[in-house]
Order: structure tokens, then C-alpha cells, then sequence
């Protein structure tokens, strides 16, 4: 009995010594811990990995974000989304006198500076997080719209259209995007999707406004009042578009200066270069639409209204994309896509001579075919970088994009 006891015992023994050894090693831990009181903890780079492995995925907060990206997107890329409308009625009103090649200068100005901006509103972004960002971009918008009533001469539309404008629509093009991508990696294709659908729906909803006002107040309280609903949705934006991460989390000796060391990594030059030509090849169609049916005899009312067949078109092309990218693959989606405006280009806009009903179908297609290009292309960026670093390659990708 004595013997079978003191097995019985050593039997107990031998199952302890895993609680013993993990005492042991946590005893050990700590006494490491108190000779290097400071090495782990204090490193900033991994506090935010750390913060960055769990995506809420949803939530409150997150649908906030996205309901907030949308209404700010709507009334800033809104603008952007309808600018044929504008270039149109500057032609034929405002700088009648003035060639198409020299007018042309006023809204590659204002491509370049949606683009070109991010240079430095990416990095501000990673450091001091959206709100200041997003008060500014507001404000730019209200002196746009508040001025462009009074432009009568060619460096006015260039300074108000060109660059004012240009700043403005950069801000939003930036901010919303990365701030809901800090919410979401694997719904982040739709969840991209779903903000950036809202610059279609503004695209559509301008142009109406703009032809339904626009000879009976004139140009420049049609304006205003749609910069009166710009400021509305930019508002509605600037309360619910919060970061995940504030900035306090964030390393403070960060840099806010553009980096384009970022570069030299072959697969994210390799993906600059084609959002590249992308991006050259998107705002043709988008920009032209309404000149070229002018062009061709089409009435003035039905060719504003291929802006808006356009938008219509690129608001499914906008968030539908986004749900089959995150299953699919973001870069296989984007491939489809463009494939697909290379074949409405080629084959429905060149051949249409004027035709009404084929430059419908190519506005509608274009626009659902193109739409992604907005979406996908900031999902795209945020395969090769964290959730802290964002900004800074989603900016410096885009400034290369610009000089197209």
C-alpha cells in the first residue's frame, strides 16, 4: 500500500511540472522585464501591429465611417464626377472666345491638382488623423463655389477651377478612403465600395440640379446652391468620419513629409504605373462625354444629361465590383473592369459618329465598366502597406498618377 501510494504521488508530481515550468519562465519574464524595463513596451512600430491585427470588420463606429465617407464623398467627388457639365458651360458662355486646347488647361490643372495634392495630405493624414483635414477641405469647397459665380476671364476659372477646387477635391479623395480603411481588410474592397458610391450619386444628382436651375437663376446661384448642398454632405462628413487609430497611438516621431522610397518595391511601382495610365484613360470618357455629343448636334439638355447616364452606370460600378473583388481578388476585378471600358471605348464610342442611343449605351456602360477605377484603385494600395502607413502610399501613388 505504501509503495502504491508514493507512485500515486510521484504520479501527481509529474503533472505539475508544466504550471512549475511556465512559474519559472514567467518569474524569468519578469526579471528580464525589470533589468529591460523599457524595450519591448516603448517600441511604436509594434504597439501598432499589434492594434493593427484585429480589423473591427463592422460595428457601429465602422458603418458610421462609411455612411460619413459617403455623404462627404458625395459633395466632394460630386464636383469632380460632373465637371464635363462645367466645362461645357464655360465653353459656350464665360470663355466662348477662348480655344478648346487653351480651355482644356483649366480642368487638367484642376486632374493634376486632385492628384498631385496627396503628396502631403496622405502623410498629415497618418499623423493627425482626418477631422482638421476634413474642416479644410469644406472650406476650400465654400470658396470654390462662393467664387466660381464671379470668374469672368481665363486665370479666374484657372485659379478657382484649377487649383482652389483641385485642393479641395484631393482632401476628399484622400481622407474618407483611408479613414474606412481602417475599419475593414476583408470587407474592405465593399466597404470602399459603398463610400465611393456616393461621388456617382452626386455626379447624377449636380447635373439635374445644374439643368434645372441654370437658365432660369443663372450660373452663379446655381452654383451656390450647389455648394450650399456640398457644404451640407461635407458637414455630415466631418462628424462621422473618425479614426480608428488617434493619433496619440501613433509613433511622434513620424514624419509628415511624402516618401517615395515606397517605389522601389517592383510590385507597388509596377501597380503605380498601371493606375497610371488607368487614371489618363478614365477621364477622358468622363470629362468629354458632354462636348462630344455637343459636338455631334446632340441637344443641349440630352448632353448634359450623358453625365449624368455616366454616374448612373458608375454608381453600381462603384460598390458591386468592391463585394466581387473581396471574394475574387482586387486585382483580378480591376483587370475585368478595364478590359471592359477598353471594349466600350473601342467598340461603341468610336463607331457611334454621333448615333444618340449608342452614346447612351457607351455613357452607361463606361460608367459602370470605369467605376471601379475609383473604388478598387485604394484597396488596391492598401494590399502592400499597414493601416498606419496608408495615407503616405495611397498619396505618393496618386502624385505619380497626376503628371498623367
Amino acid at each position: 500500500m505504501a509503495s502504491q501510494t508514493i507512485v500515486s504521488l510521484l504520479r501527481k508530481e509529474k503533472n505539475k511540472p508544466p504550471q512549475c515550468e511556465k512559474q519559472v519562465r514567467n518569474n524569468m519574464h519578469n526579471r528580464d522585464d525589470e533589468n529591460e524595463p523599457e524595450s519591448c513596451p516603448s517600441d511604436p512600430e509594434q504597439a501598432d501591429s499589434a492594434l493593427e491585427e484585429a480589423y473591427p470588420e463592422g460595428g457601429r463606429a465602422a458603418y458610421l465611417v462609411v455612411f460619413g465617407s459617403f455623404c462627404a464623398i458625395m459633395g466632394g467627388l460630386g464636383l469632380m464626377n460632373s465637371i464635363g457639365i462645367y466645362q461645357s458651360w464655360i465653353s459656350q458662355h464665360q470663355l466662348v472666345e477662348v480655344d478648346e486646347s487653351r480651355l482644356g488647361w483649366i480642368f487638367g490643372l484642376y486632374n493634376f491638382m486632385v492628384f498631385f495634392c496627396g503628396i502631403q495630405i496622405g502623410p498629415v493624414f497618418d499623423i493627425h488623423g482626418p477631422t482638421w483635414l476634413m474642416v479644410t477641405g469644406a472650406l476650400l469647397y465654400v470658396t470654390t463655389f462662393v467664387s466660381i459665380g464671379f470668374c469672368r476671364e481665363f486665370w479666374h476659372f484657372i485659379l478657382v477651377i484649377g487649383v482652389v477646387a483641385g485642393a479641395a477635391t484631393s482632401i476628399i479623395f484622400v481622407v474618407p478612403v483611408a479613414t474606412v480603411g481602417q475599419y475593414f481588410n476583408v470587407k474592405r474592397g465593399a466597404a470602399t465600395g459603398l463610400a465611393m458610391a456616393g461621388g456617382s450619386l452626386g455626379g447624377v444628382m449636380f447635373p439635374l440640379i445644374f439643368d434645372a436651375l441654370g437658365e432660369s437663376i443663372g450660373f452663379a446661384w446655381t452654383t451656390r446652391v450647389i455648394g450650399l448642398i456640398t457644404l451640407l454632405l461635407l458637414l455630415v462628413g466631418c462628424i462621422l468620419v473618425r479614426p480608428r487609430q488617434t493619433p496619440k497611438t501613433l509613433p511622434i516621431d513620424k514624419s509628415i513629409l511624402p516618401d517615395f522610397r515606397i517605389l522601389l518595391r517592383l510590385p507597388v511601382l509596377l501597380m503605380t504605373v498601371g493606375v497610371f495610365f488607368i487614371e489618363w484613360g478614365f477621364f477622358i470618357g468622363l470629362e468629354y462625354v458632354a462636348s462630344y455629343a455637343l459636338a455631334h448636334g446632340i441637344s443641349r439638355r440630352l448632353s448634359y444629361l450623358m453625365v449624368v447616364f455616366l454616374n448612373a452606370g458608375s454608381f453600381p460600378g462603384r460598390w458591386l465590383p468592391g463585394f466581387l473583388a473581396d471574394r475574387f481578388g482586387r486585382m483580378n476585378t480591376m483587370i475585368l473592369t478595364n478590359v471592359l471600358c477598353i471594349i466600350s471605348m473601342l467598340g461603341i464610342w468610336l463607331p457611334a459618329n454621333g448615333n444618340v442611343a449608342a452614346v447612351i449605351v457607351f455613357a452607361v456602360v463606361f460608367g459602370f465598366a470605369s467605376g471601379s477605377n475609383i473604388s478598387l484603385v485604394p484597396v488596391c494600395v492598401g494590399e502592400y502597406c499597414s493601416t498606419r502607413d496608408y495615407g503616405r502610399y495611397y498619396s505618393t501613388v496618386y502624385t505619380v498618377v497626376s503628371l498623367g
